[in-house]
């Protein structure tokens, strides 16, 4: 019997102070009965909504919350205490701890041991819509990312304040899901690695890359659909963070785990997609990787449509050229806009027609014949289109291709 991932870990739960809080309470109870170890540190704005007393009683172990306490540090330095988890989780991340973080800040208990770790670190924000979605919360997001934070997205719903939006602290299983991903992947940095300059290329910057299908609702159980499965998508996420970036992807529907450190904004059709995509904006650069449904149904049933002896009398209407719209937009435009092409026939003729027609930096072009074995798989073949000519790669894994183009796309920017 396979062991459980959570056995005889050691979790470090830093609560910040949000209403959030209380469901810490559940997650400290179930990474308990999984066999993990949970320490907790409270900040001075959590003790306003649990208790130290409660949180205790609940984990069995000692609660800490002041950095200048001679006897935790006599017990248990702050470092130590930082260095004995397996990995750090702050749940609810609020406005204010992110903005810590980020800015490499040391002012209490909470915040000293994250900068002091050499584990991995996840957070959970919680906060109002309007403060999850304001401009300085959003740059503080992609530096985590950027510095190797792990993130799970907080849901959208009611606050407590009765606004409606995301900012809900995702729920406790989501985040344990979480914690079992990361304790997967995740490794220590050693001292050497952790002092070493980054070598990185796209350190400081925003990637923003679409993935996947889109699907267009015919009515409340079929849709217009392809066979995009967005792996390649998701390996130039992958790449982009290990470059540097702070990366957005925008998928359609696929059956793909996302990236480490890459925030992913799951969509359905096209007009979810463009509207994504163009509230990532700003960006460096933008990969259109996805494979945008190029129709759907003027108007989607709202019940199943039954055999009637007829075809159905469906009336399509083209959906939003997102590529297009976002190589000539007049202001904002990332600084290199990529596209993908498609192709079945004429490969090179047809590509070269879309990088023209689109007015893209770049395009990246592939053979998807059924005879090419391309959705869904590991390889692809591509080419690249710009203003120099046509360059044919070799057939590579899409892992490969991706960190390939990343490099090409690192080059580029100026």
């Amino acid at each position: 019997m396979q062991q459980d991932i959570l056995q005889n870990k050691r979790i470090l739960l830093i609560i910040g102070g949000g209403i959030a809080a209380y469901k810490c309470m559940q997650m400290i109870r179930d990474l308990s009965r999984r066999g993990a170890t949970v320490r907790c540190v409270l900040t001075r704005a959590a003790k306003e909504f649990v208790t130290p007393l409660t949180v205790a009683g609940l984990s069995g172990e000692k609660v800490y919350d002041q950095l200048f306490s001679l006897t935790d540090e006599a017990e248990m330095g702050h470092i130590k205490l930082s260095r004995d988890a397996d990995m750090l989780v702050v749940a609810p991340a609020t406005a204010n701890i992110m903005a810590k973080m980020a800015h490499g800040l040391a002012d209490d208990l909470a915040s000293t041991l994250l900068l002091a770790t050499d584990k991995p670190v996840l957070i959970a924000p919680s906060m109002n819509v309007r403060m999850w979605l304001h401009n300085a919360t959003q740059r503080n997001l992609h530096q985590l990312l950027s510095d190797g934070i792990y993130y799970v997205d907080p849901n959208e719903g009611t606050m407590a304040c009765g606004e409606y939006g995301p900012g809900r602290m995702a729920e406790p299983f989501q985040i344990i899901e979480k914690i079992e991903q990361v304790l997967a992947v995740a490794k220590p940095k050693t001292l050497p690695e952790t002092f070493r300059p980054m070598q990185t290329k796209l350190e400081g910057r925003h990637v923003l890359i679409t993935a996947g299908p889109t699907h267009e609702p015919i009515d409340p159980v079929r849709y217009i659909a392809n066979r995009s499965s967005g792996r390649q998508g998701y390996a130039l996420a992958e790449a982009a963070v290990k470059a540097g970036a702070s990366v957005t992807l925008v998928s359609g529907p696929v059956d793909l785990a996302a990236p480490a450190n890459v925030k992913l904004v799951k969509v359905k059709t096209a007009l979810d997609m463009q509207k994504a995509v163009n509230a990532a904006l700003p960006a460096d650069i933008a990969i259109f990787a996805a494979a945008v449904a190029d129709w759907r149904v003027a108007k989607s049933a709202g019940q199943k449509l039954k055999k009637t002896g007829e075809a159905p009398n469906l009336t399509l209407i083209e959906n939003p050229d997102i590529l297009k719209s976002i190589s000539h937009m007049q202001d904002g435009r990332p600084e290199l806009v990529v596209g993908f092409a498609a192709e079945t026939e004429n490969l090179n003729e047809n590509a070269a027609a879309k990088y023209k027609r689109k007015g893209c930096d770049i395009m990246v072009a592939n053979d998807v014949g059924l005879d090419k074995n391309v959705f869904g798989c590991e390889e692809n073949t591509v080419h690249i289109i710009d203003k120099n000519g046509f360059e044919n790669w070799p057939k590579s894994t899409k892992s490969e291709i991706a960190v390939k183009l990343m490099a090409l796309f690192a080059e580029r920017l100026k």
